[in-house]
């Protein structure tokens, strides 16, 4: 049998040598792969699924515009609070029963989605003002509303015992109350605590009521859920591993439990933001919440309610307005759960 020569023995040193081989790759070019963190996957997956980002454009729309309306009625050139019938530039605003004297409901040039019937208000800057005021309030209460459910779920899920009991009973008790008759009782009760009955309420006093009504009774099914899905995760390997290691139970909590159900949390506070909007007007609608002249939704809902025979305009663009918001939020939410979730198609 013959010899390799020292060209075959170079060529297969060449061949076995990695850092000749690393060379070659990369001198051609060719790319190594690439890991990716599950927020990438997660970004993926919602990329591929038009009806999220349909959702998710929608509703970042009505953040911008509900953002931008003092900057948008300035250059409209109109305000929420202006009774323009009573006007000299609109002198033939409203008739003689005090309805808009144009077609569908008063929409013109000067006035693009109608005025409000007996008042004369520009409907548009209403629209507006009440989107702003219904989506502030909605932010702040839904994270009011997760914090606490956060929370409270985490220290009841990890610590057990008797810390779990007491804090499933107390979620059981402020479970038991009846929400909407408990707004409709306890919202007079709040302002008259600050406010003489016989003084008008600020807006911003009943903002603050509306806030910590809504707070009192919105944590408890983000608590429910966040205990179980700790519960669930604090026997697991990495957990125990965590706690052999001598970690913290502040330290397991924020870095082994907390990151894995960041998913049920986000996804549970986009059910909770459409809702609470659904709340806010409809204490505006039965005269709890806000009140004349500060713009509001379920307030339009009221005026609109009042005067629909005859003109029915006057609800269309806040209820489109509102049913297009919670649509697209809940479409949002389930695609943000999809996303998340490793086991979808989608």
């Amino acid at each position: 049998m013959t010899s390799p020569t020292k060209a075959e023995d170079s060529g297969s040193a060449a061949v076995l040598d990695p850092e000749l081989t690393a060379a070659d790759d990369a001198a051609k070019g060719e790319k190594q792969p690439e890991g990716r963190s599950p927020g990438q996957l997660m970004w993926q997956r919602f990329k591929r699924d038009r009806t999220g980002v349909v959702s998710a454009c929608v509703v970042i729309f009505f953040f911008v515009v509900a953002a931008c309306a003092p900057l948008i009625a300035k250059l409209y050139g109109k305000n929420p609070y202006t009774l323009y019938a009573q006007e000299p530039d609109y002198p033939f605003l409203l008739d003689d029963f005090a309805m808009p004297t144009g077609s569908f409901g008063g929409m013109s040039g000067d006035f693009w989605f109608g005025v409000e019937p007996k008042l004369g208000r520009d409907v548009f800057t209403m629209l507006l003002y009440g989107m702003r005021t219904s989506l502030y309030m909605a932010v702040v209460v839904t994270v009011l509303c997760v914090a606490t459910g956060v929370i409270i779920g985490m220290v009841s899920g990890y610590f057990g015992g008797r810390v779990d009991y007491w804090l499933g009973r107390v979620t059981d008790f402020f479970l038991a109350f009846p929400s909407q008759l408990f707004f409709i009782a306890f919202m007079p009760v709040v302002t008259a605590m600050f406010v003489s009955p016989a003084d008008e309420t600020p807006t911003y006093l009943r903002a603050v009521a509306i806030i910590l009504v809504m707070w009192f009774l919105g944590w408890m099914g983000l608590a429910r859920l966040v205990r179980s899905s700790v519960l669930s995760l604090a026997e697991r390997e990495f957990v125990e591993a965590a706690k052999v290691s001598g970690a913290s139970p502040w330290r397991i909590v924020r870095k082994e439990i907390l990151p894995n159900i960041v998913t049920p949390i986000l996804v549970q506070a986009t059910y909770i933001l459409p809702s609470t909007i659904l709340t806010i007007a409809f204490l505006s609608f039965i005269g709890v919440g806000f009140v004349e002249p500060t713009p509001d939704w379920g307030r339009m809902f009221a005026v609109g309610a009042d005067v629909y025979e005859q003109d029915p305009m006057f609800m269309f663009f806040p209820g489109v307005a509102l049913v297009t918001f919670v649509l697209a939020f809940n479409l949002l939410g389930d695609s943000v759960r999809d996303a998340f979730d490793p086991k979808t198609g989608r």
